[in-house]
Order: structure tokens, then C-alpha cells, then sequence
């Protein structure tokens, strides 16, 4: 099994000592795994009382990454989704992973955490992505 490391040159990689994608070959394809994404921008949190378009912005971000290490949004079959205060922004979370994979519709999880990194993040996700080895990224 061969693997692959991608950065995307954030702050925290270096800082944390992770990979934006791993990338790792077997059982007949590549599957990529995204680290925790969320809606910060060159050191801000974008869209900062919003869960969807936080979870907007994340979910295009994780799949700007993976399309970078050959992927491309059909490929996805599972995401997770880490949302502050679950009971009031799920839905909004909910309907930005919708508008995204609707065609796609990956293997889903939401879950309810207390809190993320920064005060004013509301939502971080994961993106899984799977291909055969032998074709192109559909």
C-alpha cells in the first residue's frame, strides 16, 4: 500500500504536524481522506453566524483539496459533519451538504459537538473519496 501526503499550505499543518489529504492505494483503488475542514480563510472564519454558509465554504474547500490530489466530487462516499449546536444548525448544515452531493449522496454523519478550535466556528467537516486505481477521477 503506497500513500500520499498533500498539504494545502494552512497555518496549522506545519503548526499541528498534519496533512490536509492522505491519499493511500489498496484493494483495487485510491481512497483520499480529508483532515478537519472548516470555513477559515487566510486566518479568518468566514460567513461567522452562519452554519451553511460555513459548511459551504468547508465542504468546497475539502473537495478543492481532494480535486487537487485527483479526485473529483463524484468520487466522495462518505463526509461527517461536526456542528456546534446541532439541534438549532442542523438544518442549515443539512441543506448545504445537499446542495453539494445531492447526486452524489455519500455515506453522511452529523454529529453535535460542544465546540471547534475558534469561538466563531460553527461547523467542521470530513470528506472521504474513493476511485479505481486503473481509471481517471470521474
Amino acid at each position: 500500500m503506497a500513500v500520499e501526503r498533500f498539504s494545502s499550505g494552512g497555518v496549522y499543518e506545519d503548526e499541528v504536524g498534519y496533512s490536509r489529504v492522505v491519499v493511500a492505494s489498496g484493494y483495487g483503488g485510491l481512497t483520499g481522506w480529508t483532515a478537519g475542514t472548516t470555513s477559515m480563510v487566510n486566518g479568518t472564519v468566514v460567513h461567522p453566524r452562519d452554519p451553511h454558509g460555513q459548511a459551504v465554504v468547508a465542504f468546497q474547500a475539502a473537495l478543492f483539496a481532494l480535486e487537487r490530489a485527483g479526485f473529483s466530487r463524484s468520487d466522495t462516499v462518505q463526509t461527517r459533519m461536526y456542528v456546534v449546536e446541532v439541534a438549532t444548525h442542523a438544518d442549515a448544515v443539512g441543506r448545504a451538504h445537499s446542495e453539494l452531493f445531492a447526486t452524489v449522496r455519500p455515506a453522511a454523519t452529523m454529529v453535535g459537538v460542544a465546540a471547534l478550535v475558534h469561538a466563531d466556528m460553527l461547523v467542521e467537516v470530513e470528506v472521504v473519496a474513493w476511485r479505481s486505481e486503473d481509471g481517471p477521477a470521474a
